[in-house]
């Protein structure tokens, strides 16, 4: 299915209800990184130039279905207003009397942001009534949150029963090309990167992948449970034993296509919240001592790892190396954001998963140097699995 476009739309003077995923950071009343308002600029932008009113909805955290004063959407209104050079106006509801009333004041080109979604436990119910309460405030339905396109939510899914047009916006249209392209339609050779701390998640996607793939690179803590199962010592490595004879299986299946680190960065103790960690040092990928734990792939991994990377024409990648949030044991992380860089000046396809490797990516410096960076850590590993987006399934066809 070819999906309606924003493009596609005859908007001037109607209203547009466009589900955007303002789900940002919040610090002292103020918006702390807006990466994702930016995302949604080019669709807000469009649809003003054009002449459409446009209300904006979206959620903010997990208020666990109740109101939620630091929850508020009200900061990203200001800080969108900013970034528009236009006020943006805000509402704290999500419908009703005062809604409505605002909604029919606009003017063609102006913006509205409603409150939080998930102040509502309707909205992650799919609820039809709720769906049907935001749909009465508009013409037209746009989703521009590939974010959430996973869920089926009520401004998700349930809303588009109730528009005659719902279309998709800038921002997912690219996610929908880019991973497309990569899963449809990959230049050989294909290549596959893992990683993250756990096999449970990633199942579905390592087998959805291993038919396509030339190489599955598998990194990250996750790696542990595959060498487990080859009988190697990992110490007090995180391991799952439950998944040790699916891990062999997948072995099995997969063949030489199935990549596992050479070697390890080890220590004795990290702390997440403190970000410090214990004096590491390298050791083989059967010679992990027993008091010690993996915290990052080594120097020779790394180097077998951006060897694939660099002789391949299309790259996916989800889950970082190691713990990257501390410098010790980012340097696997970062090697393979430094491939997948010099993998793209050759001319390759390179797409990063939403979630830790994009938070992984971003922290490199060099997310401006791959093809694209997913803005979606759950979507874009259900669409590595090959199941539908509920999001994106309920959407207008051409």
């Amino acid at each position: 299915m070819e999906t309606l476009f924003v493009e596609d739309l005859e908007v001037q003077g109607k209203t547009v209800i466009t589900r955007v995923d303002f789900n940002v950071p919040l610090k002292d009343g103020r918006v702390d990184n807006d990466k994702r308002i930016r995302a949604a600029l080019p669709t807000i932008q469009y649809l003003r130039s054009k002449g459409a009113r446009v209300v904006l909805i979206s959620h903010l955290g997990r208020p666990d279905r109740r109101v939620v004063d630091t929850l508020s959407l009200k900061p990203v209104a200001e800080h969108l207003g900013d970034l528009l050079k236009t006020p943006v106006k805000f509402v704290n509801d999500c419908y009703g009397k005062v809604v409505e009333a605002t909604v029919n004041e606009l003017d063609d080109g102006q913006v509205l942001l409603l409150e939080n979604l998930r102040f509502h436990g309707e909205e992650t119910d799919n609820d039809p009534g709720f769906a049907a309460s935001l749909a009465q405030l508009a013409d037209i339905y746009v989703n521009d949150a590939f974010g959430s396109a996973h869920r089926a939510h009520a401004s998700t899914q349930a809303i588009t029963r109730h528009v005659k047009q719902a279309a998709c916006g800038y921002l997912v249209k690219k996610e929908l090309d880019f991973l497309g392209k990569a899963l449809g339609k990959p230049k050989p050779p294909f290549v596959a990167i893992i990683g993250g701390a756990k096999i449970t998640g990633k199942i579905d996607v390592i087998q959805a992948l291993l038919p396509k793939v030339h190489r599955l690179i598998i990194g990250g803590g996750m790696a542990c449970t595959f060498l487990k199962a080859k009988g190697a010592e990992i110490g007090g490595s995180l391991c799952e034993d439950d998944k040790l004879s699916l891990a062999k299986e997948l072995m099995a299946q997969g063949g030489d296509k199935i990549v596992l680190p050479l070697d390890y960065t080890v220590t004795d103790h990290f702390d997440l919240d403190t970000r410090t960690m214990n004096p590491t040092r390298q050791v083989k990928e059967d010679e992990i001592p027993k008091k010690m734990m993996a915290v990052d792939i080594g120097p020779a991994s790394i180097k077998l790892f951006s060897e694939i990377i660099l002789e391949s024409k299309t790259v996916v990648w989800n889950g970082p190396m190691g713990v990257a949030e501390i410098d010790a044991s980012a340097q696997g992380t970062l090697g393979i954001a430094q491939a997948l860089a010099g993998a793209t000046q050759r001319g390759a396809i390179t797409v990063i998963g939403g979630g830790d490797s994009a938070a992984a990516i971003e922290r490199t410096g060099l997310g401006d140097q791959v093809s694209h960076v997913s803005t979606g850590g759950g979507a874009s590993l259900q669409f590595l699995e090959g199941k539908p987006l509920p999001g994106i399934e309920a959407l207008s066809s051409k």
